[in-house]
């Protein structure tokens, strides 16, 4: 068979082959079509190496694993009862821990400092507490305050959604049925002068 050149090629000109009776025209793909194909794979190559070679996506275990505790977060907000069984979750769930925790920043540092060792207030990360160490006593510490001891109550100031975030920030430094020892009184920390 010889080639036949491109300007004498015939539109309508049948392949040799048949296949279950059907014989196809002869004519080359359209560039439209051409381009749609090279235009997908450039984009494949590019996807897969965005996700698989260079790991720059987001992976698929950790999207599903932060929409569960965006679920969790909502579940636990919309429920009515802050009990201590309800607190110790909202302290293992991300989202609560980190929205108490900028409440926190915003409101509690001054007092308890940063990492929440005390200061002018109370050490918050050991066993030893004044009012209580149970998830609603810590909570009802944050909304009601102690005035005697110069404990605002942040209650009526934040809201009761952001006081249980702060509870269970407070909580995430904790484990469920640690021992918990009563403190009379805390003792300030006094900066040493350098």
């Amino acid at each position: 068979m010889t080639p036949t050149p491109p300007d004498s090629h015939d539109d309508n000109a049948l392949r040799p082959h048949t296949y279950d009776g059907i014989q196809e025209f002869d004519k080359r793909l359209p560039n439209w079509w051409l381009f749609t194909l090279y235009i997908t794979i450039v984009f494949w190559v590019g996807y897969w190496g965005y996700y698989e070679w260079f790991r720059a996506g987001p992976d698929g275990p950790k999207e599903v694993t932060a929409a569960m505790a965006q679920i969790e977060a909502a579940r636990l907000a919309s429920a009515p009862a802050t009990d201590d069984a309800s607190l110790w979750k909202m302290s293992q769930n991300a989202v609560f821990v980190e929205a108490g925790r900028a409440t926190y920043v915003a409101t509690c540092v001054s007092c308890h400092h940063e990492k929440l060792t005390g200061g002018i207030g109370p050490n918050l990360v050991d066993q030893l507490w004044i009012h209580g160490g149970r998830p609603t006593e810590i909570l009802a510490v944050i909304d009601k305050g102690v005035l005697a001891k110069g404990m605002p109550p942040w209650g009526p100031v934040i809201g009761p959604k952001k006081a249980a975030e702060v509870a269970a920030f407070i909580l995430s430094f904790h484990r469920e049925g640690e021992p918990i020892q009563k403190q009379d009184a805390w003792v300030p920390i006094v900066p040493v002068p350098k």
